[in-house]
């Protein structure tokens, strides 16, 4: 998933945790109180479960591409946040990728295992290290890219241009509101 659409829809995702609306094993439910919040409250969590939804289903075929070509979503969204920004610390991914540093801490050490990513410490802090991809990572990255780009065109194609215009724009005015 593009690092930006991730960005947008975990933002999204903790809205959740404000909203009026429960998880549970089988989706989302919207808490059944038997009043309005109001007619813009009672739209706006109508809409985050919409896209909540669209999100889940999205999220779980990409999860199953990705999984399919040997790499968790985890592995990928570092991967393919070092090939598109450069050479990264430990803290820049994390913080582009929206993850935990102990989570992204596995990741990379795994993906240096693996040969994917190579890590050095920072000539200017010897605290912190860089983490570059390696000719294997961006190989694999190379293989997966054109395959992924071409499943979000599939997603999205029952918008047209235009909606899809749109909803980039509200998406992207209600993610930086936040």
């Amino acid at each position: 998933m593009c690092n930006n659409c991730v960005v947008i829809l975990k933002t999204l995702l903790t809205l959740l945790l404000t909203s009026n609306i429960l998880v549970s094993g089988e989706g989302i439910m919207k808490v059944n109180t038997g009043k309005s919040y109001g007619l813009i409250a009672d739209k706006s969590m109508s809409t985050w479960i919409q896209l909540y939804r669209a999100f889940k289903k999205i999220r779980a075929k990409e999860s199953a591409y990705i999984k399919s070509n040997d790499l968790t979503m985890n592995q990928f969204e570092v991967l393919e946040v070092l090939y598109h920004r450069g050479d990264l610390s430990v803290g820049e991914i994390t913080k582009l990728t929206l993850g935990t540093a102990g989570n992204v801490t596995v990741v990379i050490r795994n993906l240096v295992r693996d040969g994917f990513v190579s890590s050095v410490p920072d000539p200017k802090d010897k605290r912190t290290y860089m983490i570059s991809i390696t000719q294997k990572g961006k190989d694999v990255i190379n293989e997966l890219f054109d395959g992924h780009a071409k499943n979000f065109e599939e997603y999205f194609e029952v918008l047209d241009k235009d909606e899809l215009e749109t909803l980039f724009n509200l998406l992207r005015k209600l993610h930086k509101s936040q």
